[in-house]
């Protein structure tokens, strides 16, 4: 499995600035972080930057990172999440070893500790219904109003409570409070949920429960009991955190972790909600969280891109305090520069011309030696068969060229890659005047490519023998949305803004024949045309389906002036 390293060099940001003082004034001996992801959908690149920090802070300081699911909404969970966050995180190169926690384990305690609460006179029993909370709540230039049952007695808010428990009531007829301030500048502390009745079964614990905690209360006494130093939290729990401390200073836990926030990953051309990613998977915008259009980690997985390019792209966008905008030029590039030095290169012709070398043996074939890449001779080559009939791309073939276009035309001379000079000499078409063949005459002193007396020729093409082409599909993926912001307007469905050409199947391609035993998610590049990779899913034994990683450099710009 490919593993992050420990990077001395990596830019010292705010964060690991505090924890390095406290590791150095002795406050904490050690760096205890968590990744706490909800199983309610599948991780996106967002969350990977939260596993990269967390994970990687605690690898940097000999620490631990532990991987928690807050399970407290069995309403929208399922162990297939679950299983997916999982496989997510390790296949980013982390590994959480024996500390492995859910929420729902610290149910018992959660409940005790609610308990406590009510008996410190800091929690009761609320018989509102969620709409009138909302109203008695206020708003951020009116106090909130007190519950007509914020003063019951500790002995009927216990017995209450007791009463949620054993599944006496219905949802939404009570509620537990925590009894802080109505008037509190900070909406969170006015009086805020802390359990709710849900009658719901639960993916781990069953019928067991019938209320469930709420993710606040939840979160802060699951950093206490797990001893964690530092929470690490994105920016919109930064009004949430003194209900955080508000928590743990009324309950006076041994532990007191220090929640910190940074600034969240906004990525532009995507969505970072969870709830608008599961929209677009079930009304059929896109075929699952691993569509390889999706900005899901397991999307990303099957579109080609490597643990190794996601962790550079966290490494490099680095941490803020301060919301701002990262664009999606920034992920593209770390893919390209990781796979430009690991993948392979191959030839794949994706809108197929036939090119007949007429004085070339009919009943002859070749093979030419190829490396496999051009940088690292340690990758070795492999053989390309060569014979009479190729196929070319049909753009790299014009009747009537301009004078830069260095590709084939009407006795134009061009070099097919790692093979011979060939020269243009006639054309064949069809009755609607398209290209059928292109006939051309080679230079058999030019194997290799170069011309022994030193003429020279500028363009170089590529090719696949059509005897021994390999047919395959080849998905033209591209960014899922036209606008930077799908968001922005309140007003437009987000939706809208979808892009239709973001998957374009080419059923014609033709790859040369090495590429038939390909190994399922392998990366590869295709010479002059990108990135692309060998589907997880759909790719069939002799007939491979390829998905475009990238593009070999930024063409959106070119692209969206065709298509407007």
């Amino acid at each position: 499995m490919d593993t992050p390293e420990k990077t001395a060099s990596r830019p010292i940001d705010f964060i690991r600035q505090i924890i390095a003082d406290d590791l150095r004034t002795g406050k904490h001996r050690t760096t205890v972080t968590r990744f706490p992801p909800e199983p309610n959908g599948f991780l996106h690149i967002g969350h990977a930057k939260s596993i990269c920090l967390n994970f990687g802070i605690a690898l940097e300081n000999n620490g631990v990172c532990h991987m928690r699911f807050d399970d407290t909404n069995p309403s929208k969970e399922e162990v297939a999440y679950v299983e997916s966050i999982m496989r997510d995180v390790r296949w980013l190169g982390f590994d959480w070893h024996d500390k492995l926690f859910y929420a729902s384990d610290y149910f018992p305690a959660l409940y005790d500790f609610a308990l406590q609460l009510i008996r410190l006179g800091k929690a009761y029993v609320c018989e509102l219904s969620a709409e009138a909370i909302r109203e008695y709540r206020g708003t951020l230039t009116e106090p909130g109003r007190e519950s007509p049952w914020r003063n019951r007695s500790v002995e009927d808010s216990l017995d209450l409570f007791q009463r949620m428990r054993n599944g006496e009531f219905a949802e939404g007829s009570h509620v537990l409070r925590a009894r802080i301030d109505m008037a509190s500048p900070n909406l969170n502390l006015r009086d805020p949920v802390i359990y709710r009745i849900l009658k719901v079964p639960h993916h781990r614990t069953g019928d067991t429960w019938c209320i469930y905690p709420m993710y606040d209360y939840t979160h802060c006494l699951s950093d206490a009991i797990e001893g964690i130093t530092h929470s690490l939290c994105t920016l919109e729990f930064e009004d949430h955190r003194p209900l955080y401390d508000w928590v743990l200073d009324t309950l006076q836990t041994p532990c007191h972790p220090q929640q910190i926030e940074f600034a969240r990953l906004n990525l532009t051309y995507t969505v970072m909600s969870k709830r608008k990613l599961l929209q677009l998977v079930k009304e059929g915008y896109v075929d699952g969280w691993d569509d390889p259009r999706m900005l899901t980690i397991s999307g990303l997985r099957r579109r080609g891109y490597t643990p190794a390019a996601i962790r550079s792209f966290c490494n490099e966008i680095g941490l803020g305090k301060r919301e701002s905008w990262i664009d999606m030029t920034v992920l593209e590039n770390a893919v390209r520069d990781d796979l430009n030095v690991t993948a392979p290169r191959v030839m794949c012709v994706l809108d197929p011309v036939k090119v007949v070398i007429d004085n070339y043996p009919e009943d002859q074939a070749e093979e030419l030696e190829a490396a496999n890449h051009p940088q690292d001779p340690a990758m070795g080559s492999r053989k390309l068969p060569f014979s009479r009939e190729l196929y070319i791309e049909r753009a790299d073939f014009m009747d009537n060229p301009p004078a830069k276009f260095h590709r084939l035309g009407p006795g134009r001379e061009v070099r097919l890659r790692y093979g011979y000079l060939i020269t243009c000499t006639s054309v064949v078409k069809d009755e609607g005047g398209a290209i059928r063949e292109i006939h051309c005459t080679y230079d058999p002193a030019t194997r290799g490519g170069s011309a022994p007396d030193g003429r020279k020729v500028k363009g170089t093409i590529h090719w696949v023998s059509a005897g021994h082409a390999l047919p395959c599909q080849v998905r033209l993926y591209d960014r899922l949305f036209v606008v930077e912001n799908p968001e922005a307007d309140k007003d437009i469905n987000f939706k809208q803004h979808l892009n239709p050409h973001s998957r374009i199947a080419i059923e014609t391609a033709m790859a040369e024949p090495s590429l038939a035993g390909l190994a399922a998610g392998t990366q590869v590049q295709f010479e002059r045309q990108g990135y692309f990779c060998a589907d997880t899913v759909d790719s069939a034994p002799g007939r491979p389906v390829f998905n475009r990683i990238v593009t070999l450099r930024d063409t959106w710009a070119r692209t969206q002036q065709k298509l407007d």
